[in-house]
């Protein structure tokens, strides 16, 4: 089974503390008392974490991360919806974060758009007005053609 969960500000952070580790190479930081982390599992064993923050009149994600043996299954496709659909949940405006260029297309097949550089990273956005959360654009109930594809990998 496949599953995300939250650890709210102030929660034990030892968890996504551990994948960020292994992934990033950094540990906790100041913004880590203002942020939500997010870890998805597959049957309990962490797979990848990500966090959300409100910063600035928008809210940020940050440190997607999917462990290195775990890569290729889904898990920041599902991290990243995650994120986004917390976001929403909380009327979002606007989601903004920073990545390497390497990055860049994964966010972007969200609808992330790049609006410069910053220390290195590319920092995008995307209006909450524009996120979709579906595979097929939003269409599956009236799609003659459904396939697995509608479903995120990591839940297939």
């Amino acid at each position: 089974m496949v599953q995300g969960r939250w650890y709210p500000m102030g929660s034990d952070l030892g968890v996504p503390m551990m994948i960020r580790q292994e992934v990033f190479h950094k540990g906790q930081d100041d913004l880590d008392a203002a942020a939500q982390q997010v870890v998805v599992f597959r049957e309990d064993v962490p797979a990848g974490a990500a966090r959300l923050w409100w910063q600035d009149g928008a809210f940020r994600m940050g440190d997607v991360g999917v462990l290195p043996h775990m890569r290729g299954k889904g898990f920041g496709d599902l991290l990243v919806r995650l994120c986004l659909f917390k976001a929403l949940t909380h009327s979002a405006a606007l989601i903004c974060l920073e990545t390497p260029a390497k990055t860049e297309a994964f966010f972007a097949k969200y609808g992330f758009v790049a609006t410069g550089e910053k220390d290195g990273l590319i920092a995008m956005e995307i209006r909450g007005e524009d996120v979709q959360l579906s595979h097929c654009g939003g269409h599956c109930e009236s799609c003659s053609h459904p396939s697995p594809e509608c479903a995120p990998k990591a839940l297939r």
